[in-house]
């Protein structure tokens, strides 16, 4: 026949006041830490998280040694209790407020300022405005329609040599107008 579990006390008369509840929380955590970490682990899956919510639960044991259950499987039950009521509240506040982002993972994030999309379509179009009509609608036939050399010489009634080397100098004029300005850095 088993002895009867040991009672747990929380002051011996020969220690100073708080050594005995000291040593019966260090008991406690001695016999449940591990039911208790298992058991939260179970319903948080973070790490970090269940061991706050035990700590938390300890920390509730010290606070409440004189009203704890007795014998050790009435200990146990009651910290179980505990810890499980914590890593409910703990799951509620986390769906209740917004995830918690890690700070660096903004520092990836590449956004896109669309204001210098806007610029060079400005530029561009000065650009195309600047060239003659007769270049601008080679260049409207080929790059805007996608027609080939011999299919914008059709459609514009030109032969296929004009078309060719109207989009060799249109493109050439872009291109000069459309280069950043360099600075003088001799």
């Amino acid at each position: 026949m088993d002895a009867a579990p040991a009672q747990l006390s929380t002051e011996q008369e020969d220690e100073p006041v708080g050594a005995g509840r000291r040593a019966t929380l260090h008991e406690l955590y001695a016999r449940h830490a591990g039911a208790l970490h298992s058991r939260v682990w179970r319903m948080l899956r973070d790490r970090e998280h269940s061991e706050d919510v035990v700590q938390e639960t300890l920390v509730r044991a010290w606070r409440n040694l004189d009203r704890m259950p007795p014998g050790d499987e009435g200990a146990r039950r009651w910290l179980l209790r505990v810890a499980r009521n914590l890593a409910i509240d703990h799951m509620r506040a986390r769906r209740a407020r917004p995830a918690e982002v890690n700070e660096a993972a903004g520092w990836d994030t590449v956004t896109t300022d669309h204001s210098d999309a806007v610029i060079d379509k400005v530029h561009v179009q000065r650009a195309l405005r600047s060239l003659s009509p007769d270049h601008r609608a080679v260049l409207t036939e080929v790059y805007l329609h996608g027609r080939t050399a011999q299919e914008a010489a059709a459609v514009l009634g030109i032969p296929v040599g004009t078309v060719k080397s109207r989009i060799f100098y249109a493109v050439r004029q872009l291109r000069d107008k459309l280069q950043p300005t360099q600075a003088n850095s001799t």
